[in-house]
């Protein structure tokens, strides 16, 4: 019998550990005392087990198992995108539902957060002697721009290798570059709009949006005949402050926009084609023309791509217009093999043509590891071991606590091609089998660690 097996002893005590920590709603800059609530929890489950563990910051713990040896990281976040719309179980809520888990987080990352916590359980109870020191850490602001691993590595040495299970199988040896973008004007000067509201999360694709215009019977007409011509799913409701538009998309991560259907790019696809700049203001016409509903940069002269990782991806993460404010945000996912510095450039070289203010919020460079090193091959292992596949090495647009590693770590797991997970959106789930088929290959891979020479 393999090691990773024994975790399957868990199943029962693990699914009702789940249960709670899905029920808890840490959404990190909405409700950061959900996010203390979760790590506390984790915490205390390590001393239930007795396993040692290590509040380093409000914002991250570890929990350790030997010592000596190399010190080898599983890093995992407790903390969820917002719920957003649409979802057709209790987003907050583990539900069972014809062979799936669904519920905020399942996916991204707390089923694979607590799992981790049950290996180093299950590795302690059957009584290993490690060679190393196996150490999980947990973090509560992955999703936003991962200031949980700044602070948790200004106070404790990087791993000697680590991996995180929070993208997919095989091993993701390449993770793009990350930009976020605001744009914003010194003032709001629109004549005809008023409002416009879209998006949580900078790195999400919108599935809702709308706009308030004080409009003439003519614009409705127009805008209603215009809509009936566009791929947007639109409402039009009239209110004592102007006609509202609502529009409706579908979510999706934000390194993969062309996976969704931008409510906020749609809606304003549709406006632009009614009104000019001076109606409807600069940045939605800076919107209409650099962006619209592209996510391959190419309007912005951004279009690119290369062999290691792929195309670069442009996604519009949230608009805000109200009163003086207007305001945008981007998430842009580069080639591993571009400059960063060249992207933001060129950005600001559009937007600042229309007297748009930029500003870079966050910026994560690339990660890169060769696919040749002991932990690649370790992990390798790790996987053929369990399901007597050879795992695949790929790059990905997605951002993990990897690239917080200085080269000394992977993204590996937890997720199985042609599993519809929802990341992101409506309805996250995982297939309850590929889940636990996980639970086996990381129990593995942490054994092997533990144990190696």
């Amino acid at each position: 019998m393999l090691f990773g097996d024994r975790i399957l002893q868990y199943k029962e005590e693990f699914l009702k550990d789940l249960e709670y920590i899905l029920r808890i709603e840490s959404v990190d800059g909405e409700k950061n005392e959900e996010c203390e609530k979760a790590l506390a929890f984790l915490l205390k489950r390590a001393q239930d087990y007795g396993l040692p563990y290590e509040l380093v910051t409000d914002k991250s713990v570890h929990i350790q198992l030997g010592e000596g040896g190399r010190l080898c990281g599983v890093l995992s976040h407790v903390d969820v995108v917002p719920a957003g719309n649409n979802w057709s179980v209790i987003p907050f809520a583990l539900t069972e539902r014809d062979g799936r888990l669904y519920g905020r987080g399942i996916a991204d990352d707390k089923g694979a957060a607590l799992m981790n916590l049950y290996c180093l359980r299950a590795l302690k109870e059957s009584g290993v002697k490690g060679k190393n020191t196996l150490r999980a850490i947990f973090g509560s602001a992955e999703e936003t721009g991962m200031s949980d691993m700044d602070g948790y590595f200004e106070k404790m040495p990087l791993p000697d290798m680590a991996f995180t299970p929070d993208s997919d199988y095989g091993i993701c040896f390449a993770e793009k570059g990350i930009i976020h973008l605001r744009v914003s004007t010194p003032t709001n000067e629109a004549k005809v709009l008023s409002q416009f509201h879209a998006g949580k999360a900078i790195n999400a694709v919108p599935d809702l949006a709308y706009v308030m215009l004080d409009s003439s019977g003519y614009d409705e007409q127009l805008l209603m005949r215009l809509s009936d011509a566009s791929d947007g799913n639109f409402e039009f409701n009239y209110t004592i402050d102007g006609l509202m538009i609502i529009s409706r998309g579908k979510a999706s991560h934000a390194c993969e926009p062309q996976n969704g259907k931008n409510a906020a790019a749609l809606l304003i696809d549709l406006i632009t084609h009614a009104y000019d700049v001076h109606d409807i203001g600069q940045i939605v016409s800076f919107i209409d023309y650099a962006l619209n509903c592209e996510t391959n940069g190419r309007s912005l002269g951004l279009k690119m791509s290369d062999s290691v990782s792929g195309e670069l991806t442009v996604n519009l993460g949230m608009v805000h217009i109200e009163d003086k404010t207007a305001e945008a945000y981007f998430d842009i996912r580069y080639p591993v093999t571009v400059s960063g510095e060249k992207i933001i450039s060129q950005f600001k070289a559009v937007a600042e043509y229309s007297g748009l203010n930029v500003e870079v919020v966050h910026h994560e460079k690339p990660l890169y590891m060769e696919k040749d090193s002991p932990l690649i091959r370790e992990l390798s292992a790790a996987y053929e071991s369990v399901t007597g596949e050879k795992p695949s090495l790929y790059a990905t647009g997605g951002g993990t606590y990897a690239r917080k590693l200085g080269g000394r770590g992977v993204a590996f797991g937890p997720h199985f091609a042609g599993d519809p997970i929802n990341m992101h959106n409506a309805d996250e789930s995982v297939d309850k089998e590929n889940f636990f088929l996980h639970a086996q290959i990381c129990l593995e891979a942490m054994y092997r660690l533990y144990t190696m020479e």
